[in-house]
């Protein structure tokens, strides 16, 4: 049996093809997942890859629930798993003042609060073996803020504060904890986003969202997830990984324009490609009006 990593948030997206990988190498993999339904569906998928995947029943916005699903991981791996892959969470669409205090609250909790409480729970049993790893997977919304996701964005400039203290904090213990800042890839959480838009009545951000829809709707198809958990799994083997994993050239090219360009130019990039703005307009050339 290989050694043993928890997949949170595995049925989908970067989760699952992250379970999926790590177990086709020879992970002893566990999938943390919200329903038996999605236990089923990942289980399902595990087998068409010729796999093996356990399951585990977790909401990670619920303590109680998330402390008994922890406690149930450390009795199947005797004492605790080598490694933890915080990959559950999901992306707040809204403006800041459109977004309530209960939607803020959830958006912090399970993006934010429960990787660091899963962190403290499988903890001491990486202490007591003298190693460990904790992956977070962030967004490139971890380094750079855009409109109406503002939310999102502070959950995951959070959580790599969170992640940038943990790390030195358990270093001398053995345990490395590293980020993994993908770009934009075909999950589905922008779908799911724009679903969670604010349903504010005479919202003054209401046409900005539906120019944000219709940009994302004529943006060219994201790649597949599965070059993040090639990512996660290349960190993983390293005796040495990265505190910090970029992935897409999106991811890589904002962070270098962001460290280039003006403010004011950023901002208002971002405000177009948001539908915060208008698209700019551009003249037609002087006798081409008849063409």
């Amino acid at each position: 049996m290989g050694r043993s990593v928890v997949v949170t948030g595995a049925n989908s997206g970067i989760g699952l093809s992250t379970a999926l990988e790590l177990a086709r190498v020879g992970y002893d993999v566990i999938g943390t997942v919200r329903s038996e339904a999605k236990a089923d569906s990942l289980r399902a998928a595990a087998a068409e890859r010729g796999v093996s995947v356990q399951t585990v029943r977790c909401d990670v916005a619920d303590a109680g629930v998330t402390e008994l699903a922890f406690a149930d991981i450390a009795e199947r791996t005797g004492g605790g798993p080598w490694a933890v892959v915080n990959n559950a969470g999901y992306a707040q669409s809204g403006a800041i003042e459109d977004v309530d205090d209960a939607a803020v609250h959830e958006q912090l909790e399970v993006n934010l609060v429960a990787p660091m409480r899963i962190a403290r729970l499988v903890l001491p049993g990486m202490r007591a073996r003298g190693e460990g790893r904790i992956v977070n997977v962030s967004s490139i919304a971890g380094r750079l803020s855009a409109p109406l996701t503002g939310w999102y964005c502070a959950s995951k400039h959070g959580l790599e504060a969170a992640s940038d203290a943990l790390r030195m904090e358990v270093a001398p213990f053995g345990v490395a904890v590293v980020l993994v800042e993908p770009g934009g890839f075909g999950t589905g959480i922008w779908a799911e986003g724009s679903a969670r838009l604010p349903q504010r009545e005479g919202s003054p951000y209401t046409a900005a969202y539906q120019r944000g829809l219709a940009t994302r709707a004529e943006a060219s198809r994201y790649a597949d997830p599965i070059w993040v958990a090639r990512v996660i799994r290349v960190a993983l083997g390293s005796p040495i990984p990265l505190p910090r994993y970029l992935v897409g050239f999106d991811a890589m090219g904002g962070v270098l324009a962001n460290s280039l360009v003006p403010t004011a130019v950023s901002d208002y990039v971002k405000g177009v490609y948001t539908g915060l703005r208008a698209r700019p307009t551009l003249p037609r050339p002087p006798g081409r009006e008849s063409l």
